[in-house]
């Protein structure tokens, strides 16, 4: 099996230019962010920040101030109000499971739309079978937008928590979720409102203590930080409760040995990413358009998955390309240094489409001929000019060779 990746990776010699699009699943950390990192795995803060030594406070310096920036960009009124976890999916489970514990099973009814990230669907499910809730799924439009009026009428008494993405990763959907919090807490004040804000944070902005949000789930690795390290938002009243057990630790809903240089790379992440916020914006948003409006310029057959404009994330290009399976595409593109993924990133190895892409109508067919593309602020307008130049051909060829048959 190693001999196969060695001659996949030694393909890949000599190429005229490398472009990673792939942020959705993963991505690359700056030089900057790593040199923040380094002294706490060497010299500064290696210790546990529980303990009382040098190396422990010198831990608990370095976490309290990472909590004290991201509240600052996340506009939480406390640094206490910042939970970090392990990762965005860690997260958005404790943010479901957590207010299921809390509620003591007096409330069961949990309110998602239907295409909320697989993270946040399978807990929803788990609940179902493990508590005996009862998940009640708000469809979306052609472009993937909630209908308010559907969320109004889900929620009642019975309502646990109701959790709406800001930003759908897949298709870039913003969603009107200032407003869709007002919505639920009209309804039942004592409903819990979480969102995943993870491809939403660093891309719009958004004061978390001017919302009725109650929880948000915020991922480092989304803004080039480092992968292993997320948090969660809890507005202070907000009850949760941990969902797993561990020695004392200095978070008060995830215990054991938090990851210092990890939090320490997130937290220069996000000062990098707030840095300059509207020029980052906007850098993305025109090469974002770019990349999206070349493709469909240059390519036939292809079909936008998402709204346009200022209803997209700035960050996100979702392009389904007819008579052509998405996988072997990441493939071919692979091998011309364009780096892509097709589908969602909790999909992509299942012989399943997206329930993103079917929940907005698109065929069998379309859904698996997908690409997901992301640009950061570090793309230039040279990266998408050459993934311009590459991917027609790219598309060509698998079109050559999965034959003509049309798909509309």
């Amino acid at each position: 099996m190693i001999e196969n990746v060695e001659e996949l990776i030694k393909a890949h010699e000599k190429l005229e230019r490398e472009v990673y699009l792939d942020i959705e699943n993963s991505s690359p950390v700056p030089e900057e962010v790593v040199e923040a990192m380094l002294p706490y795995f060497t010299t500064r803060g290696y210790g546990n920040p529980a303990l009382t030594h040098k190396p422990g406070w010198e831990a608990y310096e370095a976490i309290m101030k990472a909590a004290q920036k991201i509240a600052k960009y996340a506009g939480a009124k406390t640094p206490e109000e910042i939970a970090f976890t392990p990762g965005e999916t860690e997260a958005n489970n404790l943010a479901l499971i957590g207010a299921a514990l809390a509620s003591k099973a007096k409330r069961k009814k949990i309110v998602v739309s239907e295409i909320e990230p697989v993270t946040i669907l399978h807990v929803a499910k788990m609940l179902e079978e493990k508590f005996g809730c009862k998940t009640v799924k708000i469809p979306v439009d052609a472009e993937g937008f909630i209908n308010l009026e559907n969320l109004e009428e889900a929620v009642d008494k019975e309502t646990l928590i109701v959790s709406i993405a800001a930003v759908n990763p897949e298709i870039g959907t913003i969603q009107p979720i200032k407003e869709a919090a007002e919505i639920v807490k009209t309804r039942n004040p004592n409903t819990v409102f979480h969102t995943d804000f993870s491809d939403a944070y660093g891309k719009m902005k958004l004061d978390f203590s001017k919302t009725d949000i109650d929880l948000a789930t915020i991922s480092s690795y989304k803004i080039l930080g480092p992968r292993g390290v997320g948090a969660l938002y809890v507005k202070q009243g907000t009850k949760i409760e941990k969902i797993i057990e561990g020695q004392i630790a200095t978070q008060k809903f995830w215990p054991g040995i938090e990851n210092t240089p990890l939090i320490v790379g997130f937290a220069k992440a996000s000062e990098l990413t707030f840095t300059d916020l509207d020029k980052n914006i906007g850098h993305m948003r025109r090469l974002r358009d770019k990349l999206m409006n070349g493709l469909l310029s240059r390519v036939s057959d292809t079909l936008l998955n998402g709204p346009s404009g200022d209803k997209r994330a700035p960050d996100n290009v979702n392009i389904s390309f007819l008579r052509c399976e998405g996988e072997a595409l990441t493939i071919e593109l692979s091998l011309k240094g364009v780096y892509v993924s097709s589908g969602s990133a909790c999909t992509r190895r299942l012989l399943q489409p997206s329930h993103v892409l079917t929940a907005i109508g698109r065929r069998f067919e379309a859904a698996h001929g997908s690409i997901l593309m992301k640009v950061t602020r570090l793309h230039t307008e040279e990266d998408i000019a050459y993934v311009l130049k590459v991917f027609p051909e790219a598309v060509q060829r698998i079109r050559k060779i999965v034959g003509s048959t049309v798909v509309s």
